[in-house]
This record gives structure tokens, sequence and C-alpha cells, in this order.
């Protein structure tokens, strides 16, 4: 169910009191799941889609948002202002291709340069992966693909964009991988902050996230590991070493598993 927020009300003295446009929040994934992030903002009568990812856990229609529910009618650039992508994870963008190519979206979509890039490499290996070696039905092609990244808006981070006479955004550094961000959309008095995945410790490959300090109606937050209390980081890469060490003391080899996208470049 769409959620609802609503502005603090405004009022003077000697003037008629101010109701400002609430704010809706349509959750179409990763509410309370991990995968197929997309969250649909209506931000004064401003519509935003947050991220369009799939779930890598199911292989039915589950597996994508349900965009009927954007659209009825199947105009969806009436009933959306824009699309913004956080980073290249399938999760967060792996439904993009079918959503352009397949369902017809035309609108603007916006994502940082790394992400424009690194985005259609992640979705090729996806689709492979499921249509050659699985011989699961093909739900976009190589070709589709390429025709959705060439309706991609790359932004620098901190770029403030003017995406309508009313409508702004701007992406912040999230840490994460390579591109990531958290992105700030403002319309009239009101604002939010979308942030998908972030980091806020920094590490040996990427720092941790910034942002400036914001005056928000709405802020929107990646939660998968909120309740994990994790080791301190001197602590893992301690137990790393050793473990290295004695397999490779002991004559051994070490095969040391990565994400190929975002991590084993640097």
């Amino acid at each position: 169910m769409p959620t609802q927020t609503r502005a603090p009300q405004l009022a003077s003295a000697g003037k008629a009191l101010l109701l400002p446009m609430a704010i809706d929040c349509l959750v179409l994934g990763a509410g309370q799941e991990v995968g197929k992030s997309c969250a649909v903002v209506t931000i004064n009568g401003k519509r935003i889609m947050f991220d369009c990812g799939m779930h890598m856990g199911y292989l039915d229609r589950r597996r994508y948002p349900d965009f009927s529910r954007v659209a009825p009618d199947g105009d969806f650039d009436g009933a959306l202002d824009c699309v913004v992508i956080t980073h290249f994870h399938l999760d967060h963008v792996g439904a993009l291709p079918y959503f352009t190519e397949v369902c017809g979206y035309r609108g603007p979509i916006y994502m940082t340069y790394p992400t424009k890039a690194l985005a259609p490499l992640m979705l090729e290996d996806y689709r492979k992966v499921m249509v050659e070696r699985r011989g699961e039905e093909e739900q976009f092609t190589t070709e589709n693909i390429a025709d959705c990244m060439k309706k991609v808006i790359a932004v620098d981070l901190k770029q403030t964009v003017q995406v309508d006479s009313e409508l702004q955004i701007r992406a912040y550094y999230a840490g994460h991988v390579i591109g990531a961000a958290m992105f700030y959309a403002k319309v009239g008095d009101s604002a939010l902050v979308y942030t998908g995945d972030y980091n806020m410790t920094p590490d040996r490959h990427l720092g941790a996230a910034q942002i400036d300090r914001l005056q928000l109606d709405l802020l929107i937050t990646e939660s998968t590991y909120a309740t994990t209390v994790r080791d301190s980081k001197y602590t893992r890469e301690r137990e790393f070493l050793m473990a290295v060490h004695k397999c490779v003391a002991g004559g051994g080899k070490v095969l040391i598993p990565t994400f190929a996208l975002g991590r084993a470049q640097v």
C-alpha cells in the first residue's frame, strides 16, 4: 500500500493556512525484502521512480516490480516525470531494459557516469547466464540493453539537474560501489532523499558516504544490514591475512572470490 507523509502546516498572522501537498510513496520492491528495489514517490505533483531493480530469487513475474501499479493504462511517460538509478547492481537496475524497451517508458533516466558505464556490462552478463547457459526465456535482448542505455542522462556528483521547471535532483557520493549515489529531489518547498545502498565506513577501496546537511520532508534509506553487528575492519583483515599466510606457508594455493565488476578492478 502507498504510504503518505505530509509536510508541516504553515500559518502566519492575518494569512490563510497553507497546506502543502502530501508526499506519496509507492513501494514496488525491497520493502521488507532484499532485492527488486523500486520506489515511486510523488512530491508536489511530480512523480519519480527511484531504482528499477529485479529480484534474483524469483524466476516468474515476481522477478520484476509490478509496473501496472505505476500506470494501469500503460502510459508510463504520462505517469512518471523521471527515473533515477542509484547504482549498477541488478537489484537496482536489472528491470530497467524491460521497463523501457518492453513496457515502453521513454522519459528521462538519470544515473552517474560510472553507473552508466558498468550497468550494461552487468545486464548483458545476466542475460547470457540466464538465456544462453540456463535456457530461460529471454526477457530483454542485447539490443534492448543498448537502446535502453541510449536514453540515460549521466550526471556528476553534486550536480544539480533541472528535470523540468519545478523538479530538480542532485546526486551525492554513497560509497558502496564505484558510481553509487544517494539522490536528493526537490519540488517547490518539499524535498526528499533516496539512498539506495550506502556505506559509512571507508575501506581500501572506497570512502564513506557524504551528503550535505539538508532540510527534508522524507528520507528513504537502505537498511539491509541494519541489525547486523560486524567485527572491526582491523579484526577481519587480520583474520583474513592469518588464513592466507597459514595456507601459503603450508604449500597451498589461495583462491579469493570477488565481484567481477566494481571490486576486482582495483
